[in-house]
Parts: C-alpha cells; sequence; structure tokens
C-alpha cells in the first residue's frame, strides 16, 4: 500500500501499527474473493437449485456469523482512543442536527401557539362582545315589554274612563228623565210655592247622591258612609234603601253607604 501521512494525534508507532491491520484485512479481503469466485456454482445446475444452494449457503454463514464475537480491530489503546474520539465526534455532530431539527421544530411550535393563543384571544373577545349584545338586546327587549304593558295598561286606563263618563252621562239622562228633582208645578197657595222654590234650591240630584255615595266607596273604603243633611230629598233616600242600593250605618241612622255588590 502506498505511504499514508499519519492521522492527527496518533504517534508513529500507532499509526503503522494500524497501517499493518489494514494490510491484513485487506489481504484477507482478497483472499475470501478468490474463493467466491472459485465456489461460483456450475452453470449445469438449474436456476432453481442455484438458488436453494445460495439460500442454505447464506443461512449457514449467518448461524456462524452469529456465534462469533465481535473482537476489536486493533489493541492499541492510542488507535482504540482515536477511533473513539472520531465516532464520539460524528454522534456530537449527528446529535447537533437532532438538535437543530427539534429546535426548528420548537420554534415552529412555539410560533403556532402564538398564534393559536392570538386566535384565541379575539375569539373570547368576540364572544364577550357577543354576549354584551345579547344582553343589551334582552335589557332592550324588558325595556320594550314593560313599555309596551305599560302603554296598553294607559290605553285601558284611559277606555275604562271613557266607558265610565259614558255610563255616568247615561245614568244622569236616565236619572234626570225618569227621577228629577222636585218641581212646584200648579199651586194656589203662593207662600207654598214659594217654600218649595227655596226647597228645590238647596236640593241635589239623584245623581249628586249616586255619585257622592260611589266617590266616597272610591276614596275611602274604609269609612264608606255619607252623612245625610238638608240637601238630601227623603223620598230620594227611601227608595235607594227599599231597593237595596244602599244600606244605614247601624248606629247613625243619619248616615248611608253603598251597598256592596258582589
Amino acid at each position: 500500500m502506498a505511504d499514508v501521512e499519519p492521522a492527527a494525534g496518533l504517534s508513529e508507532a500507532a499509526h503503522s501499527e494500524l497501517l499493518e491491520l489494514c494490510e491484513d484485512q485487506f489481504a484477507l479481503l482478497e483472499k475470501i474473493q478468490n474463493e467466491l469466485i472459485l465456489s461460483e456454482p456450475d452453470f449445469c445446475e438449474s436456476p432453481q437449485e442455484q438458488s436453494v444452494n445460495r439460500l442454505m449457503t447464506t443461512e449457514a454463514e449467518l448461524k456462524q456469523w452469529l456465534t462469533v464475537e465481535p473482537k476489536l480491530l486493533a489493541a492499541n489503546s492510542e488507535v482504540l482512543l482515536q477511533a473513539g474520539k472520531e465516532e464520539m465526534l460524528k454522534l456530537c455532530s449527528e446529535l447537533e442536527m437532532v438538535v437543530s431539527c427539534y429546535e426548528a421544530k420548537r420554534d415552529k411550535l412555539r410560533e403556532t401557539k402564538e398564534l393559536e393563543q392570538k386566535w384565541l384571544e379575539e375569539k373570547k373577545q368576540a364572544l364577550m362582545a357577543a354576549n354584551d349584545h345579547v344582553e343589551r338586546l334582552q335589557k332592550e327587549k324588558e325595556k320594550l315589554s314593560e313599555l309596551s304593558v305599560l302603554q296598553d295598561t294607559k290605553a285601558k286606563i284611559q277606555k275604562m274612563k271613557v266607558y265610565e263618563e259614558r255610563l255616568m252621562e247615561s245614568l244622569g239622562d236616565i236619572l234626570e228623565k225618569h227621577v228629577p228633582l222636585p218641581q212646584s208645578e200648579s199651586s194656589t197657595n203662593k207662600k207654598k210655592k214659594i217654600i218649595t222654590q227655596e226647597l228645590d234650591e238647596d236640593l241635589i240630584s239623584l245623581n249628586e247622591i249616586l255619585e257622592l255615595l260611589m266617590n266616597k266607596v272610591l276614596n275611602a273604603p274604609h269609612d264608606p258612609y255619607v252623612t245625610i243633611d238638608n240637601t238630601f230629598w227623603p223620598p230620594y233616600i227611601e227608595m235607594l234603601l227599599r231597593y237595596g242600593i244602599a244600606v244605614r250605618h247601624q248606629e247613625n241612622n243619619f248616615k248611608i253607604r253603598l251597598e256592596t255588590f258582589c
């Protein structure tokens, strides 16, 4: 073999020993190669027989190699140390490549994580905005509902007031037509006529009496009695009592109230 310069870190003796071992191994390889060439199967054999023989030979060699323990090429510690250094450097280089690859994956995952977190924050803000919008719409709906109920109630109250006014007008018309105030018709006694006119001026109508009784019940339900005075015409009071429209106070006959209608 051609002269080879000593490897870095090896002494001259270790380098010479390593060269000798390499020459021995090279010679052994040449010998094995020649044996293989000489042991080529006969062309007269069929391809099937060649395949079977080759398979059997390979299996036999495999069993042999499995029983053989690996041996070191050189026993020199200096050669082994140099080979170990080179193997360690190669392994370190491969590990550095693995680390670099995983660092790139880590950076990529970190970037993906940041993007996902940013997307999550945006979705959270959008969800909060949607919830606020829903709450605002719900409050507006409740306000509109309350306002509509209030307006509906006001409309009903107004309708009832109009209906009450019509009823009171109808009641007043009926009472004025069928139950008028006492009138002094033709009278021969001039003095009696004057007294009747003065009496008529002080009396109140049946409609006004009923209105007083109803207002008293509504405004003071705890004390619904009205005191009878000289403005109340007695026939009106008797009529209200007789037909069960009004009742007297149990302890004071000069007080009446509107009957409770169920």
